[in-house]
């Protein structure tokens, strides 16, 4: 392009030239393309599957609760229902602005499953900002938002931890919400992940609201459906010589409730609005108790009642099972429990198990139960030997529940702003079970981890086992400030043999 006097021709092929070193300098590498086109199928796999749960909630509801208990459950229902139209309404709307990118971007390329035109950095800009979509789609979703928690009661209202919201970010400088999502410089790609992560958190707030609109089912609500003749003595143990009393009257109770029911401060299981108590007759002599009833009546309030105190002799030698650390058996590791019968002596009594094993003696025994009986009860049976005799001295169900799925860390955080220096010293990503009464150990069987360096490529390389070595260790080795890593696709095992996907760990480098 030297100086002298050109042809049309020769200053249109100088301009084109000119555009070409533009939109080169605007270039955004393939590699940060693929990147936001694997989050944005991750994203809308996990919307997916979001759905396909609450499609499960609203089948279990619609064969059990409402053909149960229609008057109850219809407006719960119809709640449900309105918060799965307000949801559908908002994905629906995004997905026509999707569309209008994918108009806008060529189309898809066959190729990469992407738009034809994904590092176009104009049509979002042009849609969303100087179109006014961007505004309206923010307020559309505020709007939604405050649809769904509205059809919640005031008291869940409180715990409502749901995603869905566009706000402005606190620091003015980057411009308002949708400036911020599909401003300036964001490429077609990026601006259609955002809407794919918007439509997922849509799912999300839905399935939150619906979970908490059908749990309302399972409040304790007066329904008086069951009465039986009931026969209560003062005391079971008579003296010769003293009469015996007992009064005899009728009961009503609600088999669908589930109130909460205590003796002595101790919370009892409840089926068919009815707790058991099972009181201790690990020694001899004479006990008190007191059952507590709280409810929840017709108009929301709570009512608590108490019986009055009730007596019962010990005498005879019976079976006292417990769990030493709680009421359950959790399978894949061994379950302390502590055996005893009164009148008889520690050696002479023995437990076993009706599926797992039970090891020990004296009173001490442990309990193992394999992956494959979550769900299932067990019967822990005990006797013992009285002059060459066994004695059945009774039995008791035991649930067997699941180890719970833990939480991926990293030096002990779950995410969020790290030094450089204090990520680069960390060696492992590991998962931690918080608050559980039991030592378990997980191990970390595979994951994978991204880093986005500023002004540089995004990595992705898969980990195998819980330590950073290796090209892992490497791309660790390489963060510097500015950067973001992300963890995910996490898989651990537990003692049980369950292999579980545990949620995403992602790191924002801030020095």
């Amino acid at each position: 392009m030297a100086g002298g006097k050109e042809t049309t021709r020769q200053r249109m092929i100088n301009i084109m030239y000119l555009v070409l070193l533009a939109m080169l300098a605007l270039n955004v590498s393939d590699t940060v393309l693929d990147a936001f086109k694997n989050i944005n199928d991750s994203l809308d796999t996990s919307k997916n599957n979001v759905n396909t749960s609450i499609n499960q909630l609203f089948s279990a509801f619609e064969n059990s609760k409402l053909k149960e208990e229609p008057a109850r459950a219809q407006p719960i229902y119809d709640k449900a229902l309105k918060a799965r139209a307000a949801a559908d309404e908002l994905d629906s709307y995004i997905e026509k602005i999707k569309k209008q990118f994918t108009t806008e971007g060529d189309g898809i390329n066959p190729e990469t499953g992407d738009l034809v035109n994904r590092d176009n950095q104009d049509i979002a800009q042009h849609i969303m900002i100087n179109q006014k979509e961007g505004e309206k789609l923010k307020a559309k979703i505020n709007a939604t938002r405050e649809k769904l928690i509205a059809l919640l009661d005031p008291a869940d209202r409180a715990n409502v931890s749901f995603s869905l919201e566009a706000k402005d970010p606190v620091k003015k400088r980057k411009g308002n919400w949708q400036e911020t999502y599909f401003g300036e410089g964001t490429p077609l790609t990026a601006a259609m992940t955002v809407l794919t992560k918007l439509q997922a958190d849509t799912k999300n707030a839905e399935a939150e609201v619906i979970k908490k609109l059908f749990g309302n089912m399972d409040k304790a609500q007066v329904n008086l459906d069951q009465f039986a003749a009931v026969a209560v003595a003062p005391t079971s143990y008579v003296i010769q010589g003293q009469p015996y009393t007992a009064e005899v009257f009728l009961t009503a109770s609600d088999s669908r409730s589930t109130p909460d029911i205590t003796v002595n401060g101790n919370k009892l299981s409840v089926r068919d609005g009815k707790g058991t108590y099972t009181g201790a007759t690990g020694s001899v002599g004479e006990f008190t108790w007191v059952g507590t009833i709280r409810v929840r009546q017709t108009d929301g309030q709570i009512k608590e009642y108490k019986t009055q105190p009730q007596k019962y002799q010990v005498a005879k030698p019976s079976a006292n099972v417990s769990s030493v650390k709680m009421n359950v058996i959790y399978a894949g590791i061994p379950n302390p429990f502590a055996v005893s019968a009164a009148g008889f002596p520690l050696e002479s009594v023995k437990a076993s198990i009706s599926s797992g094993s039970m090891s020990g003696r004296n009173g001490n025994y442990m309990v193992s139960v394999s992956g494959g009986q979550v769900g299932s009860e067990v019967t822990i049976n005990v006797s013992a030997n009285n002059g060459g005799k066994t004695i059945n001295l009774g039995s008791q169900k035991f649930r067997v529940k699941a180890i719970p799925a833990p939480i991926a860390k990293v030096g002990g955080r779950i995410g969020g702003d790290i030094s450089s220096v204090q990520l680069k010293s960390e060696t492992e990503i590991e998962a931690d079970l918080d608050d559980f009464p039991f030592d378990v150990s997980f191990k970390i069987l595979r994951y994978k981890i991204t880093v986005i360096k500023p002004r540089s490529e995004a990595v992705t390389i898969q980990g195998s086992g819980g330590n950073f070595t290796g090209a892992v260790r490497s791309a660790m080795n390489a963060i510097t400030p500015g950067s973001k890593v992300f963890f995910d696709d996490i898989v651990s095992q537990g003692p049980d043999g369950r292999q579980k996907i545990l949620p995403s760990v992602s790191f924002n480098v801030n020095k």
